[in-house]
Protein backbone atom coordinates (compact mmCIF):
# COMPACT_ATOMS: atom_id res chain seq x y z
CA UNK A 1 0.00 0.00 0.00
CA UNK A 2 1.13 3.42 -0.56
CA UNK A 3 2.15 5.86 2.30
CA UNK A 4 0.37 8.96 2.09
CA UNK A 5 2.74 11.82 3.60
CA UNK A 6 0.33 14.41 5.93
CA UNK A 7 1.80 18.17 6.21
CA UNK A 8 1.46 18.38 9.88
CA UNK A 9 -1.11 21.34 10.88
CA UNK A 10 1.57 22.92 12.77
CA UNK A 11 3.54 23.87 9.36
CA UNK A 12 1.03 25.89 7.53
CA UNK A 13 0.40 28.24 10.77
CA UNK A 14 3.97 28.51 11.67
CA UNK A 15 4.46 29.43 7.66
CA UNK A 16 1.55 31.74 8.15
CA UNK A 17 2.52 33.16 11.09
CA UNK A 18 5.86 33.88 9.44
CA UNK A 19 5.14 35.74 6.59
CA UNK A 20 2.79 37.68 8.83
CA UNK A 21 5.47 38.98 10.30
CA UNK A 22 7.90 39.75 7.71
CA UNK A 23 4.71 41.92 6.23
CA UNK A 24 4.39 43.60 9.44
CA UNK A 25 7.81 44.75 9.75
CA UNK A 26 8.01 45.78 6.38
CA UNK A 27 4.49 47.75 6.84
CA UNK A 28 6.02 48.88 10.33
CA UNK A 29 9.08 50.11 8.81
CA UNK A 30 7.06 52.09 5.75
CA UNK A 31 5.06 53.88 8.27
CA UNK A 32 7.93 55.03 10.22
CA UNK A 33 9.61 56.28 7.04
CA UNK A 34 6.63 57.99 6.29
CA UNK A 35 5.62 59.28 9.66
CA UNK A 36 9.74 60.73 9.50
CA UNK A 37 8.89 63.00 6.82
CA UNK A 38 5.58 63.79 7.89
CA UNK A 39 6.68 64.78 11.09
CA UNK A 40 9.66 66.83 10.42
CA UNK A 41 9.17 68.41 7.10
CA UNK A 42 5.59 68.94 5.96
CA UNK A 43 3.22 68.58 9.51
CA UNK A 44 6.03 69.53 12.11
CA UNK A 45 3.31 71.29 14.01
CA UNK A 46 0.90 67.94 14.82
CA UNK A 47 4.34 66.19 15.81
CA UNK A 48 2.97 65.43 19.37
CA UNK A 49 -0.68 63.89 18.21
CA UNK A 50 0.55 62.41 15.23
CA UNK A 51 3.58 60.62 17.03
CA UNK A 52 1.67 59.57 19.84
CA UNK A 53 -0.72 58.23 17.09
CA UNK A 54 1.82 56.14 14.53
CA UNK A 55 2.66 54.34 18.29
CA UNK A 56 -0.49 53.07 19.10
CA UNK A 57 -0.73 52.45 15.06
CA UNK A 58 2.38 50.28 15.26
CA UNK A 59 1.07 48.18 18.52
CA UNK A 60 -1.75 47.10 16.58
CA UNK A 61 0.23 46.19 13.66
CA UNK A 62 2.01 44.11 16.10
CA UNK A 63 -0.73 42.56 17.63
CA UNK A 64 -2.21 41.55 14.44
CA UNK A 65 1.25 40.03 13.93
CA UNK A 66 0.77 37.65 16.61
CA UNK A 67 3.37 39.48 19.05
CA UNK A 68 2.59 38.96 22.85
CA UNK A 69 2.46 42.37 25.00
CA UNK A 70 5.60 40.84 26.61
CA UNK A 71 7.13 40.78 23.36
CA UNK A 72 6.38 44.70 22.69
CA UNK A 73 7.88 45.09 26.42
CA UNK A 74 4.06 45.69 27.80
CA UNK A 75 3.97 43.20 30.23
CA UNK A 76 2.17 44.33 33.13
CA UNK A 77 4.27 41.39 35.31
CA UNK A 78 7.70 43.69 34.23
CA UNK A 79 6.19 46.65 34.83
CA UNK A 80 7.81 47.62 38.49
CA UNK A 81 10.84 46.09 37.69
CA UNK A 82 11.28 48.31 34.73
CA UNK A 83 10.13 51.40 36.44
CA UNK A 84 13.01 50.91 39.14
CA UNK A 85 15.35 49.85 36.60
CA UNK A 86 14.10 52.94 34.56
CA UNK A 87 14.91 55.13 37.93
CA UNK A 88 18.63 54.67 38.03
CA UNK A 89 19.24 55.09 34.21
CA UNK A 90 17.72 58.55 34.78
CA UNK A 91 19.74 58.87 38.03
CA UNK A 92 22.77 58.01 35.86
CA UNK A 93 22.02 60.41 33.29
CA UNK A 94 21.67 63.13 35.39
CA UNK A 95 24.84 62.12 37.42
CA UNK A 96 26.56 62.46 34.05
CA UNK A 97 25.21 65.48 32.70
CA UNK A 98 26.15 67.44 36.14
CA UNK A 99 29.81 66.77 35.83
CA UNK A 100 29.66 67.07 31.99
CA UNK A 101 28.30 70.36 33.32
CA UNK A 102 30.84 71.28 35.29
CA UNK A 103 33.98 70.47 33.30
CA UNK A 104 34.50 73.20 31.31
CA UNK A 105 36.34 70.70 27.86
CA UNK A 106 32.36 69.09 27.93
CA UNK A 107 30.84 72.02 28.74
CA UNK A 108 30.33 73.24 25.12
CA UNK A 109 28.58 69.98 24.08
CA UNK A 110 25.58 71.53 25.96
CA UNK A 111 25.47 74.98 23.98
CA UNK A 112 22.91 74.39 21.56
CA UNK A 113 21.42 77.26 19.89
CA UNK A 114 17.94 75.50 19.28
CA UNK A 115 17.47 75.45 22.99
CA UNK A 116 17.36 79.19 23.12
CA UNK A 117 13.94 80.73 23.75
CA UNK A 118 11.89 81.36 27.51
CA UNK A 119 12.22 78.87 30.16
CA UNK A 120 8.50 77.70 29.41
CA UNK A 121 9.37 76.75 26.06
CA UNK A 122 12.27 74.58 27.45
CA UNK A 123 10.30 73.43 30.11
CA UNK A 124 6.96 72.30 27.84
CA UNK A 125 9.92 70.16 25.59
CA UNK A 126 11.25 68.41 28.51
CA UNK A 127 7.97 67.52 29.84
CA UNK A 128 4.83 67.37 26.99
CA UNK A 129 6.99 67.11 23.57
CA UNK A 130 9.90 64.97 24.10
CA UNK A 131 8.39 62.29 26.51
CA UNK A 132 5.23 62.31 24.07
CA UNK A 133 6.29 63.22 20.79
CA UNK A 134 9.73 61.40 21.12
CA UNK A 135 10.50 59.09 23.37
CA UNK A 136 7.01 57.10 23.43
CA UNK A 137 6.81 56.31 19.60
CA UNK A 138 10.89 55.53 19.35
CA UNK A 139 10.81 53.58 22.35
CA UNK A 140 7.71 51.90 20.65
CA UNK A 141 8.96 51.33 17.63
CA UNK A 142 12.57 50.38 18.27
CA UNK A 143 12.93 49.00 21.43
CA UNK A 144 9.37 46.97 21.75
CA UNK A 145 7.50 46.57 17.84
CA UNK A 146 10.56 45.90 15.38
CA UNK A 147 13.10 43.91 17.95
CA UNK A 148 9.58 41.92 18.43
CA UNK A 149 8.79 41.26 14.41
CA UNK A 150 12.55 41.04 13.75
CA UNK A 151 12.84 38.15 15.85
CA UNK A 152 16.12 35.26 16.10
CA UNK A 153 18.42 35.97 18.83
CA UNK A 154 18.82 39.35 20.60
CA UNK A 155 22.17 40.77 19.32
CA UNK A 156 20.27 40.40 15.79
CA UNK A 157 17.23 42.36 17.12
CA UNK A 158 19.14 44.66 18.70
CA UNK A 159 21.58 45.52 15.40
CA UNK A 160 18.78 45.55 13.14
CA UNK A 161 16.32 47.72 14.98
CA UNK A 162 19.29 49.77 16.23
CA UNK A 163 20.69 50.20 12.87
CA UNK A 164 17.12 51.16 11.61
CA UNK A 165 17.07 54.46 14.98
CA UNK A 166 19.95 55.39 13.37
CA UNK A 167 19.02 56.04 9.66
CA UNK A 168 15.86 57.11 11.57
CA UNK A 169 17.74 60.19 12.87
CA UNK A 170 19.21 61.41 8.88
CA UNK A 171 16.32 63.44 8.39
CA UNK A 172 16.16 65.20 12.03
CA UNK A 173 19.79 66.06 12.09
CA UNK A 174 20.24 68.47 9.57
CA UNK A 175 21.33 71.36 10.59
CA UNK A 176 22.89 70.54 13.61
CA UNK A 177 26.41 71.98 12.90
CA UNK A 178 24.79 75.36 12.68
CA UNK A 179 23.02 75.26 16.22
CA UNK A 180 25.71 73.10 18.19
CA UNK A 181 29.02 74.32 18.67
CA UNK A 182 30.68 70.78 19.87
CA UNK A 183 28.92 69.04 16.25
CA UNK A 184 30.26 72.02 14.37
CA UNK A 185 33.76 71.98 15.90
CA UNK A 186 33.66 67.79 15.08
CA UNK A 187 32.75 67.46 11.63
CA UNK A 188 34.75 70.83 10.50
CA UNK A 189 33.67 71.58 7.24
CA UNK A 190 32.28 68.30 5.84
CA UNK A 191 28.79 70.22 6.51
CA UNK A 192 25.40 67.79 6.40
CA UNK A 193 26.80 64.76 5.31
CA UNK A 194 29.36 64.53 7.62
CA UNK A 195 26.51 65.56 10.29
CA UNK A 196 24.37 63.00 9.54
CA UNK A 197 27.03 60.37 9.25
CA UNK A 198 27.46 61.14 12.97
CA UNK A 199 24.03 61.57 13.93
CA UNK A 200 23.68 57.75 12.36
CA UNK A 201 27.01 56.33 14.26
CA UNK A 202 26.00 57.80 17.64
CA UNK A 203 22.21 57.12 17.27
CA UNK A 204 22.80 53.62 16.75
CA UNK A 205 25.34 53.04 19.74
CA UNK A 206 22.47 54.95 21.67
CA UNK A 207 19.51 52.40 20.17
CA UNK A 208 21.91 49.30 21.65
CA UNK A 209 22.32 50.97 25.20
CA UNK A 210 18.47 51.55 24.82
CA UNK A 211 18.23 47.48 24.06
CA UNK A 212 20.33 46.69 26.79
CA UNK A 213 18.28 48.90 29.28
CA UNK A 214 15.17 47.16 27.73
CA UNK A 215 16.68 44.06 28.30
CA UNK A 216 17.45 44.84 32.12
CA UNK A 217 14.37 46.44 32.87
CA UNK A 218 12.04 43.79 31.09
CA UNK A 219 9.88 46.36 30.22
CA UNK A 220 9.44 49.56 27.57
CA UNK A 221 9.41 51.90 30.74
CA UNK A 222 13.04 51.38 31.24
CA UNK A 223 14.13 52.93 27.87
CA UNK A 224 11.16 55.03 27.86
CA UNK A 225 12.92 57.07 31.20
CA UNK A 226 16.40 56.56 30.21
CA UNK A 227 15.44 58.48 26.77
CA UNK A 228 13.70 61.05 28.27
CA UNK A 229 16.21 61.61 30.73
CA UNK A 230 18.83 61.57 28.08
CA UNK A 231 16.59 64.43 25.73
CA UNK A 232 14.40 66.19 28.39
CA UNK A 233 17.86 66.91 30.74
CA UNK A 234 19.38 67.88 27.79
CA UNK A 235 17.28 70.25 27.03
CA UNK A 236 17.13 71.93 30.29
CA UNK A 237 21.44 72.20 30.53
CA UNK A 238 21.55 73.48 27.44
CA UNK A 239 18.53 76.42 27.66
CA UNK A 240 20.41 77.19 31.14
CA UNK A 241 23.55 76.93 29.24
CA UNK A 242 22.47 79.29 26.39
CA UNK A 243 20.82 81.58 28.23
CA UNK A 244 23.19 82.46 31.08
Amino acid sequence: MATVLRTPPERPRLAGRTLRRRLGLFSVIAILAASNVVSNRLWPEAYIPWNVGVAVLLVVVARWCGVTWADLGLSRARLRRGLGIGAIALAGVAALYLIGLAIPATREAFDDSRAAGTFGTALFAALVRIPLGTALLEETAFRGVLPALVGGSWWRQTLVSSGLFGLWHVLPSIGMASANAAVASSVGGWGTVATSALAVVATFAAGVLLCVWRRWGGHLVTPILAHVATNSLGVLIAWWVVTH
